[in-house]
């Protein structure tokens, strides 16, 4: 089984779908990308779960980065810029001390990490 991203004419992705393996031929057909570009009137391109195909595994409103061939989630926050790889930066760093009974969050407000209490049930 593989997966497959439908994009839109600037290459948003707009559904993700499970298709046919790469290896199958059914009715003639072998080059599923193409079949599914063909059938859907979208482009359609594989991605993978395991993140081997295309760097991440494409999510709804992901871009796909046509030079780089990979997708890229969508900005996190307005702050966060993306880097030469892809992937998205905060303005400051995340702590790398965090104690064991904190969790971080990012405050968009202060653009900064809140270290805040980690729940226990």
């Amino acid at each position: 089984m593989a997966h497959y991203a439908l994009l839109n004419e600037n290459n948003i992705v707009t559904q993700v779908f499970v298709g046919r393996n790469e290896d199958e031929i059914v009715n003639g057909i072998s080059d599923w990308e193409a079949h599914y570009t063909e059938t859907t009137g979208q482009r359609c391109l594989r991605t993978s779960y395991n993140r081997n195909i295309r760097k991440h595994y494409a999510g709804i409103g992901f871009t796909y980065d046509e030079t780089a061939d990979e997708f890229v989630a969508p900005q996190p926050f307005p702050s966060w810029l993306l880097d030469s790889n892809n992937d998205w930066q905060p303005p400051t760093p995340m702590p790398s001390n965090i104690p064991n009974n904190k969790v971080v969050n990012w405050n968009e407000s202060t653009k900064t990490w809140d270290l805040l209490p980690l729940a226990v049930k």
